[in-house]
């Protein structure tokens, strides 16, 4: 075994629910990988366990009062603020973006701008910015592979085949745990209904975005820039099973799907070794036990969160990052009770609606055909996330009142 041959990993997010399913990835793949650098918030007894166990080169931790904990145990090992994260995500041969939410998009990008492999699970960085990163990608020699059970097993089924001879491609989704509840009852949905996952397992907001299928929506977004299709050749299928990770139909008719486990391991470790698959290491799919597959529409009235991504998607620019902003915030608040779960779609679409409103003065600063850059996301993600709490706050304001 020569382990200088060992290719060298980031991990952003290592102590997130895809952070940890890596690493075990790492574990059982030890003669081929090896940890470089780990990132997260805080978590100070995970991270204490991922150091002692793999002891990275650098570890950069974004909550202060966590950096001061750990230092006293690790030292100068510990590192803190974005310029240490960016670094970190420029050094090694693979980069997993496993952050949550906006605050991974710096550190993704400057990997993709270094040329790295990244494996791409914060899909709030395709959303926001996709069209930068693809170009960016291009520019670099830099390979996004995506971590998501979805595009995971889009990007199987087109291995080897030509982009024009993609007719369709088509993403499943569980349905969540309210696929089957009348709708009428979704006001009295509670915040231990809707983080109950039937299929898998995962943090709290993704769970939630799942409940209400925003992660769907998000994940069209990305489908139309890690694969270069309109946004009319992708479909969403609600498939309770959760066997069938997605789907690709071809000019000809015919189909391809990918099957697995509902185990996030898998698509993780094709993403560190793609094109190549490593033997199996875990559970395997039984067909027999899964003898029935059954496909439905989604519902477009209990999960408007996939028309609202959808309209973004449509008005381009900056439009999904204010959607994906308005999401994290709005989720939020339902995390903290501040608002139902039905107000999460009604927030969103508020502060699109809102943004729409200001066009004028925007065009004003960006005529449309504007590039787009970094800086206008971020303007664009700061207005989105004060206008949501502002949304957010009136509502729960309004509910004081009538109590």
């Amino acid at each position: 075994m020569n382990l200088n041959k060992r290719k060298s990993i980031t991990i952003l997010g290592s102590t997130g629910s895809i952070g940890k399913n890596t690493m075990d990835v790492i574990r059982r793949n030890s003669e081929r990988f090896v940890v470089h650098a780990i990132s997260a918030n805080r978590s100070v007894e995970e991270l204490r366990t991922q150091i002692a166990e793999f002891q990275p080169k650098r570890v950069v931790v974004s909550d202060p009062e966590s950096a001061i904990i750990l230092t006293k145990a690790f030292g100068s090992l510990i590192e803190t603020g974005e310029d240490a994260l960016s670094e970190i995500a420029r050094e090694s041969d693979i980069v997993v973006a496993a952050m949550v939410g906006f605050a991974g998009l710096r550190p993704t990008y400057e990997a993709i701008r270094a040329g790295k492999r990244v494996a791409i699970a914060n899909k709030e960085t395709l959303v926001v910015a996709g069209e930068l990163m693809t170009m960016e990608a291009k520019r670099s020699g830099a390979e996004i592979i995506p971590i998501d059970s979805e595009h995971s097993a889009i990007l199987q089924c087109l291995t080897g085949e030509s982009h024009s001879s993609i007719s369709k491609i088509i993403l499943t989704a569980s349905g969540g745990p309210f696929r089957t509840r009348p709708h009428d009852t979704f006001e009295k949905i509670t915040l231990a209904e809707a983080l109950n996952h039937p299929n898998w397992v995962m943090g709290r907001k993704i769970t939630i975005d799942s409940a209400t299928m925003m992660n769907k929506g998000l994940e069209i977004i990305e489908a139309r820039w890690l694969f270069d299709v309109t946004p009319e050749q992708i479909e969403v299928v609600i498939h309770p099973q959760s066997i069938i990770h997605s789907l690709v139909e071809f000019c000809d008719g015919s189909m391809k799907a990918q099957l697995g486990a509902p185990d996030m391991r898998l698509a993780i470790q094709y993403a560190l070794s793609y094109p190549e698959r490593f033997a199996h290491l875990y559970d395997k799919l039984d067909l027999l036990k899964h003898s029935e597959l059954r496909f439905e529409a989604p519902d477009d009235l209990k999960f408007p969160c996939i028309g609202l991504a959808r309209e973004a998607m449509s008005k381009g620019s900056v439009y999904p990052a204010v959607l994906n902003a308005a999401n994290e915030i709005a989720v939020a608040a339902f995390l903290d009770g501040q608002i139902l779960f039905t107000e999460i779609s009604e927030i969103i679409s508020y502060t699109m609606s809102d943004y729409a409103l200001r066009s004028d003065i925007n065009d004003i600063q960006y005529p449309p055909g504007t590039p787009l850059t970094l800086e206008r996301i971020f303007e664009a993600d700061k207005w989105a996330r004060l206008t949501t709490k502002l949304f957010a706050s009136e509502i729960a304001r309004m509910k004081e009142m009538e109590q």
